[in-house]
Order: C-alpha cells, then sequence, then structure tokens
C-alpha cells in the first residue's frame, strides 16, 4: 500500500483521514460527518483500501452532489450493492484490485476521465450498459464472476481487457470502444456477444470455452485464439488476423470489403469463410481442415502451401491470379517458349519469379499436389481444367520420371487440356505436306517439260 492505513486494527487497509487516524467505514459519526464536510463536487475522494457498505456510499455520493472529482477507490470493498446511476465522475476513476461482494451497476453513470478496474473482483453481475467514458476504460486482470454487460457503452479512447476472465455471459452489443478494444490473454467462460461493434478489437491468445459471436467494423486480431466452440466473425471494411487460431467448434467468418489471414489455423469442425464486395485470403499456408468452404473471396494473392487436407477445401465464386501469357525467351532449353493465359496459385507466380518476392516458394513436388488436391472442390470447370493443367506444368517442372514424355504431351497437345494445339499442329502439319506435294508434283512436271520428246524417222 502506498497510503497510511487505518488504526483500528492490523486487518483494516482503509486510508486514515485527518486529524483522526481511522478509515471512514471506522470513524464516529461525528467524526464521518466532519470528514464528509471535505467531500464538495468536483474534489478529490479518496477511499482506497476501505470497506463500503450501502449507508457509506450513500453518505459519500450526496456529499459530493453525485459529482466527485478525482476518485480513489483501489482495493475498497463494497459489501452492498454498488449502484452508481446518476453518478457523474468529473476526474480520473480507480477501482484497481477493489472487490464487489454484490451488484456491481455503473448503469447512468458518466466518466469524464480515464476509469481503471484493473485487478478487480466482482463476485456479482457487472453492468456498464449504455456508460459513456470520455477516457480509456481498463479491466486488465479483473475477474467478473457472473454476467457483465457492456452493451451500447461508448468508450472515447478504447477498452483494455488484458487477462481479464469472463466466467458468465458476456455481451458487447451495440458498443463503441474508440481506438480499440484489447481482450489479449482474457478467458470467456460462457458466451461471448460481441456484435455491431464500432471500433477495432483485438482477442489475440484469448480462450473461449462457449460460443462467441464477434462482429465490428474495424479490424480483428485474434491470433493465436483457442475456440472450443462455435466461432462466428464478422468484419466489415478493414482485415481479420487469424494466423495460429484453434477452432474446436464451427468457423464462420463473413468478411465485407476486408482481408483475411489464416496460415497455420487449425479448424477441427466444417467451416466457412464468405465474401462480399473486395474481400480476399492473403494466407492459408499451413492450414489444417477437414471440410472448409471458401465462396466469393479474391485469392489471387492467397498462399495454399502447406494447406494439409486440399481436397477437402470448397471453392466457390473465388478468383484467381493469371499467368502471363505470349512467347518468352530464355537461357534454358527451349529457349523460345509461348504461355497461354489461365488461373492459377500465386505460390507458382512465386516459384517462377512472376510477381514480387514474398518468402520461401513451395517445391514444384508440393504444387503439383496442391493443384490436383484442389480441383475436386472447385465449382467452375474451366478452373479446375486450368489447376489440371498447372499440376501437370510443375510436375513437368520438377523433373518427373519420363518427363521426355511430359514435354511431348505438353509440346503436342498441352497434356490433353489445350486441344488447339493439337489442331495447330495438325494444321501445320497438313500444310507441310500439301506444300510437300505440291513441290513435288511442280518438280516432276518441270522435268517431264525439259526432257526431249521421242525421235521419228521417216523411211
Amino acid at each position: 500500500m502506498d497510503w497510511v492505513s487505518c488504526a483500528h486494527s492490523d486487518a483494516c487497509t482503509g486510508f486514515s483521514h485527518r486529524p483522526f487516524d481511522r478509515c471512514l467505514f471506522h470513524l464516529t459519526p461525528a467524526q464521518r460527518a466532519e470528514v464528509l464536510r471535505t467531500f464538495t463536487p468536483g474534489r478529490l475522494v479518496d477511499l482506497r483500501g476501505t470497506t463500503i457498505n450501502a449507508e457509506l456510499l450513500g453518505l459519500v455520493l450526496e456529499a459530493t452532489g453525485h459529482r466527485p472529482g478525482r476518485t480513489r477507490l483501489d482495493r475498497a470493498r463494497f459489501t452492498c450493492d454498488a449502484r452508481f446511476s446518476g453518478v457523474a465522475f468529473l476526474g480520473d476513476v480507480s477501482l484497481d484490485g477493489a472487490r464487489f461482494d454484490r451488484l456491481a451497476s455503473f448503469f447512468g453513470a458518466r466518466f469524464e476521465g480515464n476509469v481503471s478496474l484493473a485487478g478487480a473482483r466482482f463476485e456479482r453481475e457487472l453492468s456498464f450498459h449504455g456508460v459513456r467514458v470520455r477516457g480509456h476504460l481498463s479491466l486488465d486482470g479483473a475477474v467478473l464472476s457472473r454476467d457483465a454487460l457492456f452493451s451500447q457503452a461508448v468508450c472515447g479512447r478504447g477498452l483494455s481487457c488484458e487477462r481479464t476472465r469472463f466466467d458468465g455471459y458476456a455481451t458487447f452489443d451495440g458498443a463503441a470502444l474508440g481506438d480499440a478494444a484489447g481482450f489479449r490473454g482474457a478467458r470467456f467462460a460462457r458466451t461471448l456477444s460481441f456484435r455491431k461493434v464500432s471500433g477495432g478489437a483485438g482477442f489475440d491468445t484469448a480462450h473461449f470455452l462457449g460460443n462467441a459471436y464477434i462482429s465490428l467494423t474495424g479490424r480483428l486480431s485474434a491470433a493465436h485464439v483457442r475456440a472450443d466452440a462455435g466461432l462466428d466473425l464478422c468484419v466489415n471494411g478493414s482485415g481479420a488476423d487469424l494466423r495460429h487460431a484453434e477452432v474446436f467448434g464451427p468457423l464462420a467468418l463473413r468478411l465485407t470489403d476486408s482481408q483475411a489471414d489464416l496460415g497455420n489455423a487449425v479448424l477441427h469442425s466444417p467451416s466457412s469463410i464468405t465474401g462480399r464486395g473486395r474481400s480476399a485470403l492473403s494466407s492459408l499456408r499451413d492450414v489444417r481442415a477437414q471440410s472448409l468452404t471458401i465462396a466469393g473471396m479474391d485469392l489471387s494473392a492467397c498462399r495454399f502451401a502447406g494447406l494439409a487436407h486440399p481436397a477437402g477445401l470448397r471453392l466457390k465464386d473465388c478468383t484467381f491470379a493469371f499467368t502471363p501469357s505470349g512467347v518468352r525467351f530464355g537461357l534454358r532449353w527451349p529457349p523460345l517458349r509461348w504461355f497461354s493465359r489461365r488461373r492459377s496459385l500465386a505460390d507458382e507466380h512465386l516459384l517462377r519469379g512472376w510477381g514480387p518476392p514474398g518468402g520461401t516458394a513451395a517445391s514444384a513436388e508440393r504444387l503439383a499436389a496442391l493443384y490436383a488436391g484442389l480441383q475436386a472442390g472447385l465449382d467452375d470447370a474451366a478452373v479446375a481444367g486450368d489447376f489440371a493443367f498447372g499440376a501437370m506444368e510443375m510436375r513437368r517442372k520438377a523433373g518427373a520420371s519420363r518427363r521426355w514424355l511430359l514435354v511431348l504431351s505438353w509440346l503436342v497437345w498441352g497434356y490433353g487440356l489445350r486441344m488447339g494445339r493439337a489442331a495447330a499442329w495438325f494444321v501445320l502439319l497438313a500444310a507441310i505436306m500439301a506444300g510437300a506435294v505440291a513441290w513435288t508434283s511442280a518438280s516432276h512436271a518441270a522435268r517431264r517439260d525439259q526432257s526431249p520428246g521421242p525421235a521419228f524417222y521417216l523411211p
């Protein structure tokens, strides 16, 4: 403690008020009245470590005109229902380490400064429903044993709930959380409702034991999260980071004009990712998912290398990158090559050096297996054909056995997938044969015209 404690007993940690050596709880009625006369509106209220019952709470709020200034309630203990409806805190409020044995309701309160409830413990319900905090609200390390209500709350400079325990139902529906809301390392024992929240949120390393419903307009960071039940996420106009996330229940991720990264995620149940507008996935690298459906997403820059179960991926109405087309010269044999335009993976572009460098490229063997595995989950026959061609290209590039057969197949008819190439060869061969026949016939006719005719002798 950084204050002089009450002399009533060694067990009391209440702040000692001058000229007395006791806390407000242990003062006589006359002494308490004398101290309360100094609690005028807008002035400092110091009740650190003090036990506060219903009578004392009412006297303090009445003395301050329900408009206290800087309020220090660190390690205070509320043994009654703590109701602050209609109270306007004009300065910063500190409740670090405070304990609420019964209901803690700040419904209808207003905070003009910052509020800190770090390490506080709530044995019953906590309500911040509709509360307006002009500054920053912190509940880092707090323990909320029952339901926590933050719906419609407004935090001008953000909310911090790092390593906070939510043992009951938690709702933040319709809240406006300023700069961002941080829930790093938080634990949610029951359902979390985080719908229609304005601002971004970070749930890195958080643990969801119940279902979680998260919908926001800012960036969502949920790297290394663990969800034992379902995870329903909706991000509008920003990005979502789900790297190394592990979800045991179904994952539903809905994006609107947003980008998501699922690198190294583990999805144990059937999951889905849907996109609207300009929505894209940047990475599915090393993702383990037995059943994953992706619809309406831009996958032109998405890395697939290391995807554990490509055959379990279903792709609907997705767009991919296109390979460069046309004739190209190179130092390798054959020096002159032509490329047909086809849909491909960003990993192949990285391997061939067609795009900007972006990390280590996957081997041609792995890309061949990846192309082959993804074909079954494509809803577009044209894309499936392009992926089949890509698989053969990667096998040829990898130097597979009987590579000369692949080269010949590629050259003659595009592995059976480019019949126009075979038709072109047929037309070229027919033209050569026709030219040869015409040349042979013309040469034969010329030689016949130049040879002398038979001699006739008269008798």
